[in-house]
């Protein structure tokens, strides 16, 4: 059963699964000390997705499951390492996109799964490209929603003032929170100050790195998407700090596309806001030119989050294509 995703009749394609439980929830020990949570829901014996949250630090949420017709597809949710649910919150030793891979695959063990359809939006799309890449024969087809590279191009477009000329306000309280002096490198800046040891300044710093995000993820936020809670914040602007400092741990600055090759048969389902202001339409764009089993999917009236309402139900209307045997598929 699927709820209107637009109830005032606009016209907007496909809708939203009704929520649903898990029918297995489970910890898993990880090598490192990290104890990741995950669940499945949907179909046991139905063919099986795993969802790729954003961040890195973002964790999964009950509405991620109401992507997929629970009649057909099993689908696996996790939270990454030091986020959400998993424990040691906030812990950024050992903690790569290497380990996060290294996790996939523990898991997609753990469950007995051949092959799967890898699910994943921003952060989650880039983590999705590089485990494909890495294993292009577990990855049945790619589906992914705002897409970031990890390229010093769109860090700098998000940390230097690019989508700050769009939105000055929330620039100027962001970038305010430095001395004049280390504004050239936020990131950098922010570093210093979330892994300070200093438990008042570290969560001071976390809301305002969350709160930037946050403040720019839809195209109208309305009266405002208000504040991020603590805990969530502090794991969010550390894990995603850290792997922004580290460059994501990749080989150089083009891994993602060097390496488009290794899935070029894989086929891959881009969705992308018009007006993303997070991740700009130009990687989307670039990424489709350089994948030729791909579909890009321009949402005209559209920011970056998956709960935009043009976004999840293109998101959805792709799962019901591949459901009914117009695209790739798993076992």
């Amino acid at each position: 059963m699927k709820e209107n995703l637009n109830p005032g009749g606009t016209g907007q394609r496909g809708g939203l699964y009704a929520p649903i439980e898990p029918f297995r929830q489970q910890v898993m020990e990880m090598p490192g000390g990290h104890r990741l949570y995950v669940e499945q829901c949907g179909k046991p014996d139905g063919v099986p997705v795993v969802v790729l949250h954003g961040g890195p630090g973002g964790g999964c949420s009950p509405g991620m499951r109401r992507f997929f017709d629970p009649a057909h597809y099993r689908v696996i949710l996790f939270d990454q390492r030091g986020c959400g649910r998993s424990q040691p919150s906030a812990n950024v030793e050992n903690n790569t996109t290497w380990d996060l891979v290294a996790d996939i695959e523990r898991i997609r063990e753990a469950c007995g799964i051949d092959r799967w359809i890898v699910f994943g939006g921003s952060w989650g799309a880039c983590l999705a490209l590089v485990y494909a890449q890495a294993h292009p024969d577990r990855a049945a087809a790619l589906v992914l929603r705002g897409v970031f590279t990890m390229t010093q191009s769109e860090l700098d477009w998000f940390y230097g003032g690019g989508a700050g000329a769009f939105w000055p306000e929330q620039w100027t309280a962001f970038a305010g929170m430095v001395p004049r002096e280390e504004r050239s490198d936020l990131i950098a800046a922010y570093h210093r100050r979330l892994f300070s040891g200093d438990g008042v300044e570290q969560a001071r710093f976390a809301r305002a790195w969350a709160g930037w995000e946050s403040a720019l993820a839809v195209l109208d936020p309305g009266e405002g998407r208000g504040s991020p809670s603590g805990a969530y914040a502090l794991a969010f602007a550390r894990l995603e700090n850290h792997y922004f400092v580290n460059g994501g741990f990749l080989d150089g600055d083009d891994h993602i596309t060097r390496n488009m090759k290794r899935i070029a048969e894989v086929p891959g389902y881009i969705v992308q806001g018009r007006y993303d202001m997070i991740c700009p339409p130009r990687t989307a764009h670039a990424l489709h030119r350089a994948w030729p089993g791909s579909h890009l999917r321009m949402i005209p009236t559209a920011g970056h989050a998956l709960s935009e309402p043009g976004i999840s139900a293109e998101l959805v209307s792709i799962m019901d294509q591949l459901r009914d045997g117009k695209g790739g598929g798993g076992r």
